[in-house]
């Protein structure tokens, strides 16, 4: 009996481990479910704390986490904290802001993962989820009138610029490997348009801390 309670002890502080050493890690992921109101996620307010609802649901907490999202009156880049960022496996994404937008970051559908640690469905798979919400250009800068109304709208108007978590696309093109900035929403910011070019309403979120 003192033998069980020894191994179950043992194998608790282990999982105890394993849990803080997440917690310590990771710091970016893709979220495994949007919002299910296609873009409007409640603005960014609404997007940060879908970020902390599935990072806390993950196990992870005590971290000040920010989707990857612009605005009309925002950049993306300066809501992400200052790096270096770690999937849910541990495995760095980018040293800091300027290598994440540069080709130096490691973003590929193997490491773009959800705060599960799972791979995200990409192009090939079904369905596809590889356009990620992001409203921004390259840099990381917003993009005029590609927003969805601030992350707000879910109809037929407006239109959000998409990435591609797994940098592939129709062509070999810059945009179609694009993470952040691979081409808007076609017929509007409903769920239903999102999946029409392959997305469903997911986005990145980041540690700032």
């Amino acid at each position: 009996m003192r033998r069980l309670l020894l191994v179950t002890a043992a194998a608790s502080l282990a999982a105890i481990g394993v849990a803080s050493s997440q917690d310590a890690t990771m710091s970016f992921f893709v979220t495994s479910v949007g919002s299910g109101k296609g873009a409007d996620l409640g603005g960014l307010a609404g997007a940060d704390a879908h970020c902390v609802s599935l990072a806390e649901a993950a196990g992870v907490t005590g971290k000040t986490w920010h989707a990857y999202l612009s605005t009309s009156d925002t950049d993306a880049r300066d809501r992400i904290g200052t790096g270096p960022w770690f999937n849910a496996k541990g495995v760095k994404i980018a040293d800091d802001v300027a290598s994440l937008h540069s080709d130096a970051n490691a973003i590929t559908k193997q490491t773009a993962l959800n705060e599960k640690g799972e791979v995200v469905n990409g192009r090939g798979d079904k369905p596809n989820r590889h356009d990620v919400l992001t409203g921004s250009k390259p840099d990381g800068t917003k993009i005029a009138d590609q927003t969805c109304g601030d992350w707000t709208l879910s109809g037929a108007e407006g239109a959000a610029m998409t990435g591609h978590h797994d940098r592939t696309g129709l062509d070999d093109s810059a945009a179609a490997k694009s993470w952040n900035s691979s081409h808007a929403s076609r017929g509007g910011c409903s769920q239903e348009a999102l999946r029409s070019t392959g997305g469903d309403g997911l986005f990145y979120c980041f540690a700032v801390n």
